[in-house]
């Protein structure tokens, strides 16, 4: 594995490939990021793995500076998994050029986590735009618990007419449905038991609307997580992953979208 910290030396390093699979991150790696970079590693003969914790899609700096660091476990990660290229990029690096695409947001960056996090998915669109321009990759990998996020990253694609295909990969959870998250690592002991009681509590609830044995009640299932140790609950919605709204029709596929804070952690997730 080559570690690049250094545009300048990347870009040599790569200007005569054209099929390198990408997979972002902001380090702190888990099974999730795992999953993505084992794909990738399997299915492209290049595989380019960044770490950069991207100040831009923070509107909180604590949240910024509190957010999770390991690079020496990160670098071992890498390694054994085979991963080509490393880069851990300055600010200046991914910030200090003007870009060609103009950033498209859509009007699903208004919902959900857009009600909530100002100026965040304009953030992370922006810093996937900014990879995009300088690695050029032929794939980006990224997971489905982001949904939201990976939906407005394929649409920017789309509008932009990026040479780039999006590949979405399933959520890894362990053995007790919790996805998989750098942030709980910032969770005490006791956080993380009540974490495991509301995602269970949660995937009932789906079961339930699924088999229609209840109705969905924002109202309800909000005082249900409050009273298994939520902290503040942001939004719990129904989804319909074709028309990215409210489901009208019964047979409508659709997933249970929730965030919540359980400490002064902010989890999100969605089945």
């Amino acid at each position: 594995m080559k570690l690049f910290t250094n545009k300048k030396k990347l870009l040599e390093e790569i200007k005569n490939i054209n099929n390198i699979s990408f997979v972002p991150t902001m380090g702190s790696l888990h099974k999730g990021h795992e999953n993505l970079i084992k794909k990738s590693v399997r299915e492209s003969k290049k595989t380019l793995v960044s770490i950069f914790i991207n100040p831009k899609q923070f509107e909180n700096k604590e949240d910024f500076k509190n957010y999770p660091k390991n690079y020496k476990s990160d670098f071992k990660i890498l390694k054994k998994l085979k991963v080509t290229y490393l880069y851990k990029p300055t600010y200046k690096d991914i910030y200090k050029f003007k870009t060609n695409n103009k950033i498209f947001l859509d009007q699903f960056s208004k919902k959900l986590c857009g009600k909530y996090r100002k100026g965040h998915f304009k953030g992370v669109v922006d810093v996937v735009n900014r990879f995009l321009e300088l690695v050029k990759p032929k794939k980006i990998l990224l997971g489905n618990k982001d949904f939201q996020q990976l939906i407005l990253i394929k649409k920017h694609i789309k509008k932009n007419k990026i040479n780039t295909r999006v590949i979405p990969c399933k959520t890894v959870r362990d053995k007790n449905f919790v996805a998989y998250s750098s942030r709980l690592r910032n969770l005490k002991k006791y956080e993380k038991t009540n974490l495991v009681r509301i995602v269970r509590a949660l995937k009932k609830y789906k079961r339930n609307l699924v088999s229609r044995k209840v109705n969905y009640s924002f109202i309800k299932i909000k005082k249900k997580l409050l009273s298994l140790g939520v902290k503040k609950v942001d939004y719990v919605e129904i989804i319909d992953l074709e028309t990215l709204k409210k489901p009208k029709k019964n047979k409508a596929k659709f997933n249970l979208f929730f965030a919540f804070y359980i400490g002064k952690v902010r989890f999100i997730d969605n089945f």
